[in-house]
């Protein structure tokens, strides 16, 4: 008799961090969810997923039962962030390649303005890669002058004996007037098919030529990079089994893209990573009711935060990663140089520095005991006594605290003349400060009062410092998920395919003719509708939202404003008008109503509608609060506060209802919670830990 008992269904997804890789499994029949971290692979980022995949196969899964597969990653950020992407060409228009080398003439602001020594950052396609082609469009999308194909073909071939891996392409107004890059693209197939091609027309067809160089140029440095990795990734799963064709890539934008797509626009992930923990964190919050969150994200190397407001997400349209700007559609994460990994010292003058550099995966904190040195916030955590020797990841891996202790007394607590608890504290004020500063940049510097937000804490160290910095900052509130190390995996589970599209047209609203406007559109629908068909999928799975970027004449910044579904009517014009103001208001605090307004780009956003996995609320089994209780050990709590005997909880026996007064300390897999004298934690219906002050 054959069995016809349904194969289970298996979704995976990954986060790839500087110390741990992390990943969940979701078994689509049972609801059920299953984590796990692995130690992250820098020098091949591909081996640490492959091991985290075989250990759901050890379980008794079958690669065929592996459905959908989705990774957050930082390969094209590591590239662009340490110099090491392809040798890239640049190829512009002629008379105009100081566009590139001139930048913004800015310094940007803070410590930059009054740096003596401030450089600019290192031009990804130097002079030496650069070609300038005699060709000419107008700002109304006139071709001037035509494309010099054999001087364009001449150039071509000149890079290629150069052994340029990857060009960047980027012409004078050619977001209005495409005809000259694309015959680029048809050279470049003729001349030289081996290299990556990025043109800026497909990469960011936007006005402003700094921006949307810059942005062509970031997509051509990594993007053999990233299609390197993506294709050893993609056969090695192969190779065990995985025949889903449902292969994901976490975008900037807080929405997923397949391989292919991420391979030919990698400049759309430099913050894949993030992105995830900013979409749990709202899928999260919007469960229990909350809508007002800061997402704090505290991994191995560094902290992210983000801030949404009225359960709407803050995003931009120009970010910049290590003062190179990218002008796509991202979630607006504010990143500093502050994990688990990040390194302590006694600097030059004898005062403590803490970071920016970091330990890393390999060779790790001290207490990892694989030949590190340097004393890194890990082992701070560990002198205190919140991390458990013994029962780190739930016992796989033993610290050594000995080791720990006995290097930060002689890097840290000797040369300060500080009792060693007190120079672990102290290390882990500084690296609070730096995070609570990170808090204040995208809350209270732009306006919010951050008493009205919830901190939503995760990564492996989030929860360890999250109590204490909301005690510092007056949020009134911390929520700390179920799953907090592996928060941003998590995320990738509650994305649908996302792509943007944009296209740039200067004209004042009053002026705007519809039977111009409208047929832009119908083309961004026609062409957001054919990529997502091509992507497997049907039209009930598609929706659209356009924006348009309007700006009172004469500013030099625009905003985003949703718009009703295409064909516009004037009626339409007049709504948008008032919207404009509206958010005008809003952001800026004053509006102008006699003021003319200015249309500067369209902007379409197409989701191709993924599936979304169902969490359940927590189930009662009457287990009582006193269970969860595995012991005590005594925890530094400051000078306040002193060595404390500090009870501790083990997280996966505490359910909806239970009640902690702090000091407490809850273990579990992938993190561990602090809870200070101070506050008291309450496990919601959802088996998320509320944290608040005592009353």
């Amino acid at each position: 008799m054959v069995d016809e008992t349904p194969m289970p269904k298996y979704r995976v997804t990954v986060d790839t961090g500087g110390t741990f890789s992390d990943f969940v499994f979701f078994n689509e029949d049972s609801g059920e969810i299953g984590i796990t971290k692995v130690p992250s692979t820098p020098k091949e980022p591909f081996q640490a997923i492959l091991a985290g995949v075989k250990e759901l196969l050890d379980q008794g899964a079958a690669a065929g039962e592996i459905s959908f597969f989705c990774h957050g990653t930082t390969v094209g950020t590591n590239a662009l962030l340490e110099e090491k992407g392809a040798k890239t060409g640049l190829l512009v228009t002629q008379g105009f390649r100081g566009i590139y080398e001139v930048m913004e003439q800015t310094r940007g602001y803070g410590p930059a303005t009054y740096d003596l020594f401030f450089e600019k950052p290192r031009l990804l396609a130097p002079p030496f890669y650069t070609e300038e082609i005699p060709e000419r469009v107008d700002f109304r999308g006139n071709a001037l002058k035509p494309i010099d194909v054999e001087t364009a073909r001449e150039a071509i071939r000149r890079l290629k004996k150069k052994d340029v891996q990857s060009v960047a392409v980027c012409f004078l107004f050619s977001f209005l007037n495409p005809d000259h890059e694309l015959k680029i693209k048809d050279l470049f197939a003729e001349e030289f098919p081996q290299a990556g091609l990025s043109l800026s027309y497909e990469v960011l067809p936007q006005i402003r030529e700094f921006y949307r160089m810059s942005t062509t140029v970031i997509n051509a440095y990594i993007q053999p990079v990233m299609a390197n990795y993506l294709g050893h990734l993609e056969s090695r799963m192969r190779e065990l089994g995985v025949t889903t064709p449902k292969l994901y890539i976490m975008q900037s934008n807080g929405g997923v893209s397949t391989f292919q797509g991420s391979s030919k626009k990698p400049v759309a992930t430099v913050l894949s990573g993030p992105a995830g923990g900013v979409i749990a964190s709202m899928g999260t919050c919007e469960r229990v009711g909350i809508n007002n969150i800061i997402t704090f994200d505290m991994g191995g190397t560094s902290c992210d935060v983000a801030l949404i407001h009225q359960g709407n997400p803050v995003i931009t349209t120009q970010g910049k990663i290590n003062l190179r700007p990218i002008a796509l559609p991202m979630l607006d994460i504010h990143t500093v140089s502050a994990g688990g990994g990040t390194i302590a010292r006694i600097d030059a003058v004898g005062g403590l520095q803490v970071g920016p550099d970091s330990a890393g995966a390999d060779p790790g904190p001290v207490c990892y005991d694989r030949g590190g040195e340097n004393i890194t916030i890990t082992d701070a955590n560990m002198v205190i006594g919140v991390l458990d020797p013994d029962h780190f990841l739930g016992g796989r891996m033993k610290l050594n605290k000995s080791k720990a202790e006995r290097l930060l007394e002689d890097k840290i607590a000797k040369p300060l003349k500080m009792d060693l608890l007190e120079a672990a504290d102290g290390v882990l004020d500084i690296i609070n400060v730096k995070m609570e500063e990170a808090i204040k940049a995208v809350s209270s510097q732009r306006g919010y009062d951050i008493r009205d937000f919830t901190l939503v804490a995760f990564g492996g160290g989030g929860p360890m410092h999250a109590g204490r910095m909301a005690l510092d900052l007056g949020i009134p509130s911390v929520l700390i998920p179920l799953t907090p190390g592996v928060h941003s995996a998590l995320g990738l589970l509650m994305s649908d395919v996302k792509h943007d599209y944009v296209r740039s047209k200067l004209v004042g609203l009053d002026d705007l003719e519809l039977n111009e406007i409208n047929p832009m559109f119908s083309r961004l629908i026609d062409q957001a509708r054919a990529d997502l068909h091509g992507e497997g999928f049907q039209d009930s799975e598609i929706k659209m939202e356009p924006y348009l970027d309007l700006r009172y004449a004469g500013q030099g910044y625009e905003l985003t404003v949703p718009c009703p579904m295409p064909p516009l009517t004037k009626q339409d014009l007049a709504l948008m008008r008032g919207r404009f103001d509206t958010m005008h208001e809003q952001n800026s605090g004053h509006k102008a109503e006699t003021e003319p307004v200015e249309l500067v780009s369209l902007r379409l956003i197409s989701f191709g509608l993924v599936p979304q996995a169902k969490l359940s609320p927590g189930k009662v089994t009457g287990r009582t609060v006193e269970q969860a209780t595995t012991g005590t050990r005594k925890i530094f709590f400051g000078k306040r506060h002193g060595l404390l005997d500090t009870q501790i909880y083990n997280r996966d026996v505490l359910e909806l209802g239970h009640k902690i007064s702090g000091p407490a300390i809850v273990e579990q897999l992938d993190t561990t919670t602090v809870i200070h004298p101070e506050q008291e934690a309450t496990v919601d219906n959802y088996r998320n830990i509320i944290i608040r002050e005592q009353k």
